[in-house]
C-alpha cells in the first residue's frame, strides 16, 4: 500500500473517531456513555468514504513483474472473509487483462477482466467462497519492457 494512501485511510480513521468519540459503550467508570449526534454520524459517514472499503482492500497483496512481457502469474492466495470476491488494481502504465484461476479445480481462467492503465480496483471473480485457492493471471497486449505491478484484496 502505497505511503499516500496509507495516510489518507489513517487520517479517515483519525477523522471517525475524533468526531464519533470512540467505541460505543465505552463509558469512564462511575460516569455514563453520552452518545454522538444522530447528525454527526450521518456526516462522518458521508465524508468516510473509506468506511466500507478499508475491511476489503486493507488486507490487499502486492505483485511485482519487473519486466512484464507477455504476462504472467500471482499467488496462489486463498479467499479470505473480508471480500466477497477478487479484486484486483493494476498499478502498471499500460492495460493489461486479468482472470482468476481456481488452482484446486481447474488450470483455466475463469474469464478476462479488461484493467485500464493505473486502474482503481476491479473485480475479476465475483461470490468467491472463503479459503478457496487461486491464482490472478495478467497478459500485456504486446510485449511490456516495463514493470508490472498490481494489487490484489480478496
Amino acid at each position: 500500500m502505497s505511503v499516500t494512501v496509507t495516510r489518507a485511510l489513517a487520517g479517515a480513521v483519525a477523522l471517525t473517531v475524533a468526531t464519533i468519540g470512540g467505541p460505543a459503550g465505552a463509558a469512564p467508570s462511575g460516569g455514563t456513555a453520552e452518545a454522538a449526534p444522530a447528525e454527526v454520524i450521518a456526516e462522518v459517514g458521508a465524508q468516510n468514504q473509506f468506511a466500507t472499503t478499508s475491511t476489503c482492500y486493507g488486507g490487499s497483496v502486492r505483485s511485482f513483474f519487473q519486466v512484464a512481457g507477455w504476462g504472467g502469474s500471482a499467488g496462489p492466495y486463498r479467499a479470505s472473509t473480508r471480500c466477497k470476491d477478487v479484486n484486483v488494481r493494476n498499478a502498471s502504465p499500460f492495460p493489461v487483462d486479468a482472470c482468476v484461476v481456481f488452482v484446486d479445480k481447474t488450470s483455466k481462467c475463469n474469464y478476462w477482466t479488461y484493467l485500464p492503465a493505473k486502474s482503481g480496483w476491479v473485480v475479476v471473480a465475483t461470490n468467491v467462497k472463503d479459503g478457496v485457492r487461486f491464482q490472478v493471471r495478467f497478459e500485456t497486449q504486446r510485449y511490456e519492457y516495463e514493470a508490472l505491478t498490481s494489487h490484489h484484496a480478496f
